[in-house]
């Protein structure tokens, strides 16, 4: 993926040098998102500890803004405490990269429809920090939290894609962030708080877990319609660039995740979507670049 000679965006907090406290895996107290390394991170610890992956999404939300501020004294950022290191540094570089593309692309697509693009702000953090949706931590993944409209990503996060799901490579990286911003672009639009709604009245757990999946494949076609305009539009794409996001989406479906832990399959718990699933939408974005085409409430997911 080229992304080196792009503009970086200004709406990113780096607090990653910020003292937080909170060690260990500690889940939300309070109403955070679990966003696309949500999945993933969950499958990790399910991975190592020998669980289902299941018993731990019991206990987790998928994409909604909540109440409560999830965290406790020991929580809050802190002073400044060590330097970043060359290579977070970088990752921060291209975080702000990414994130300035989406911004051009979803300005240039709400510009058609006679609207306009809010940007997003995006939290590069270490281990824990603050939302408005409750603490955000590292092993939540990436998520976005609708209520103060900013995306959370420990870049930390990005090793583990590479290192653990076989993802390496800048665009199965830059697909993460497209994806959380698909989430903003849902808020903005006003899909999500209509999703959210109808979870609360579906009337039992499988019902609301697949207005979930209708959720997060929206977001996964939305990251493939800004990947072909900004192909269009900067030229970012290079030889297996794609194909790497693909891969990403592929080890990240629900089905492929619980079969890695050792259990069963079991699709009315999916709460991201199937691997076939991910693929799909975000190759519906790819190819056509179209968000009207986005529509994953209508019909099959």
């Amino acid at each position: 993926m080229r992304w080196d000679d792009f503009r970086r965006s200004s709406n990113v907090d780096d607090v990653r040098d910020e003292g937080g406290g909170g060690g260990g895996f500690r889940f939300p107290g309070g109403g955070g998102g679990v966003g696309i390394g949500g999945l993933i991170v969950v499958g990790l610890i399910s991975w190592a500890l020998g669980v289902d992956p299941r018993l731990i999404l019991a206990g987790l939300e998928t994409v909604q803004g909540g109440g409560g501020s999830g965290y406790s004294q020991q929580d809050q950022p802190g002073q400044k405490q060590r330097e970043l290191s060359p290579e977070e540094q970088k990752q921060g570089d291209f975080v702000r990269a990414v994130l300035a593309q989406t911004e051009d692309v979803w300005d240039d697509i709400f510009k058609q429809s006679g609207s306009t693009y809010q940007k997003p702000r995006l939290t590069l953090f270490s281990g824990v920090t603050r939302s408005a949706c409750g603490r955000a931590q590292s092993a939540m993944g990436p998520f976005y939290c609708p209520s103060d409209q900013r995306v959370y990503l420990d870049t930390e996060f990005f090793d583990e894609l590479a290192r653990k799901f076989k993802a390496p490579g800048d665009f199965a990286r830059a697909y993460v962030i497209a994806h959380e911003i698909g989430h903003h672009v849902q808020n903005q639009l006003g899909i999500m708080e209509k999703a959210n709604a109808a979870r609360e009245r579906a009337g039992s757990e499988e019902a609301s877990n697949a207005i979930s999946v209708r959720i997060e494949l929206q977001a996964d076609c939305f990251a493939g319609v800004w990947a072909n305009w900004a192909d269009k539009k900067y030229h970012i794409l290079e030889q297996g660039d794609v194909e790497s996001a693909l891969r990403a989406a592929t080890q990240i479906g629900d089905d492929t995740l619980q079969r890695r832990s050792g259990g069963a399959v079991v699709p009315d718990s999916f709460t991201h979507g199937s691997s076939a699933q991910r693929v799909k939408w975000f190759r519906t974005g790819v190819d056509g670049g179209d968000p009207k085409k986005c529509n994953t409430f209508a019909g099959q997911p």
